[in-house]
């Protein structure tokens, strides 16, 4: 029986950082890929594929540039789905190459199988061809998550499908039902609707994406009608059936929304399933979700969890971090948890980047604040880039100056927010950014523009300016 000192069930982004983190450490470390790559569902069905097909519908479809050419203007007419997968298949390709190296460069062991707790410190590892055990020090679970289904939406793979199947689509559906308006429906709402499909997006609750902004979740909304999205909000689907080659979905409310393809994307669930976890005494709520402390250790000491699996924020970027400082806290170089403020990506289109406070938490908790806002309009970058309509919001603290937030919807929002984020985790304040040179022309100008509005308002309310920004 093979002994390691780390034992990795998962490759995705917090498998990957573990593994490399332990090895990183001299330790004899083994990771464990359920899929025939590896990389994950963030690599095979997730991020990336969702990712990678934005950025080919952006390109195909000359969306970016249709500000300047105008709204006829594309780089190829009749796009297809070997189109999209054509860019995908590539990138995968890629990133499992990188993956691989970095798991060979640093010599840790990869194993492909089904893992599966079968005692203490032993796991047993099955795939097509053999059924073994190991035995281990530490165990880093990061198992990732899969969709959650519902009895009332069959996914069939076909025609109604779910995010593991949508990239076996054969071709690009005219009318496309996407229920559930988180994350990852608007992202594909609003990847599907620049490509011309016809896009109704069901969501059971009032308003989508509550976490974010209220001004930034109106912009986008415009933006999705704009370019043909129908909004079904309050509406709930309690039905759905293939009908004479055609989707047909009712509502709580008793419409009948039809199309040629369903999309379910109402939550995720840990893959914890074929874990075993009562062999060790553990288990998961009934979400597949796995309870951990802050050093991401689980109630079993020497089992630690990361990624999807130990539920929110459940973010790729945040995921590669916890499965690095588990390792390290398992083995006893204590790193505490992930840092704050971490930023959220939003790849719809266009895309939406956040950190920090919101205005609706910071009115619920009556924290004095004002506000600055800095369009893409305003600089000379915008123009080039042809996004006239993005916008970054600021919230600074209406006393002490310090930025509790920043909101961001356009062109390259998920890059630019991490300025803000520095500035907000190293207790900076709007006079930092009203100080700042940024580099001429660039869409980073918005956060002078931005702190620039925010002072002139904290200025004509009375507030003292500080000597900085005097």
């Amino acid at each position: 029986m093979k002994q390691f000192d780390v034992v990795v069930v998962g490759t995705g982004p917090a498998g990957q950082r573990a593994s490399i983190q332990a090895a990183k450490l001299g330790k004899r470390v083994l990771a464990i890929e359920r899929r025939n790559c590896v990389g994950g569902g963030a690599l095979a069905t997730g991020t990336i594929p969702s990712k990678t097909i934005r950025e080919a519908v952006l390109h195909l479809t000359g969306f970016r540039q249709r500000g300047i050419y105008g709204v006829s203007y594309a780089v190829k007419r009749n796009i297809s789905m070997a189109d999209l997968t054509f860019r995908l298949d590539h990138v995968i390709r890629r990133e499992v190459a990188v993956v691989e190296a970095q798991f060979a460069r640093n010599d840790v062991e990869l194993a492909y199988g089904t893992a599966s707790l079968v005692g203490p410190n032993r796991l047993r590892i099955v795939n097509h061809a053999d059924e073994y055990e190991v035995e281990t020090q530490f165990v880093v679970l990061a198992p990732g998550s899969e969709p959650a289904h519902s009895p009332k939406i069959p996914v069939d793979g076909d025609q109604i499908l779910d995010t593991e199947c949508l990239t076996g689509m054969k071709e690009l559906p005219r009318r496309l039902i996407v229920v559930g308006a988180g994350v990852i429906g608007v992202e594909y709402a609003s990847i599907f609707a620049a490509l011309g499909t016809k896009v109704t997006l069901v969501e059971k609750r009032d308003r989508m994406l509550e976490f974010v902004d209220r001004e930034i979740v109106d912009a986008l909304t415009y933006h999705m009608r704009d370019h043909g999205v129908l909004f079904r909000l309050d509406e709930e689907v309690v039905d759905c059936a293939v009908v004479d080659g055609q989707v047909v979905a009712r509502t709580a409310s008793r419409k009948t929304i039809v199309g040629d393809c369903l999309l379910y994307t109402v939550g995720r669930r840990g893959a914890t399933d074929g874990l075993n976890l009562g062999a060790v005494g553990l288990e998961a709520d009934d979400r597949g979700r796995i309870a951990v402390d802050p050093s991401y250790c689980t109630s079993v000491p020497w089992i630690y969890a990361a990624g999807d699996v130990i539920g929110f924020p459940a973010l790729a970027a945040t995921s590669m971090e916890q499965g690095r400082v588990a390792v390290r806290n398992a083995l006893g170089l204590e790193s505490g948890a992930v840092q704050s403020p971490f930023p959220y990506g939003i790849y719809t289109i266009p895309e939406i980047s956040i950190v920090g406070r919101t205005e609706q938490e910071l009115t619920a908790e009556g924290v004095p604040y004002e506000t600055g806002t800095g369009r893409y309009g305003e600089t000379a970058r915008g123009q080039i880039v042809a996004d006239q309509t993005g916008r970054l919001k600021l919230l600074v603290h209406a006393e002490t100056r310090h930025v509790l937030g920043v909101h961001i919807i356009g062109e390259g929002a998920t890059e630019l927010v991490h300025i803000g984020q520095a500035v907000m985790a190293l207790g900076g304040t709007l006079d930092y950014l009203v100080g700042n040179v940024f580099n001429y022309p660039t869409l980073a100008e918005c956060y002078k523009i931005a702190a620039l509005d925010a002072f002139n308002r904290l200025s004509a309310r009375g507030a003292r300016p500080a000597d900085a920004a005097a």
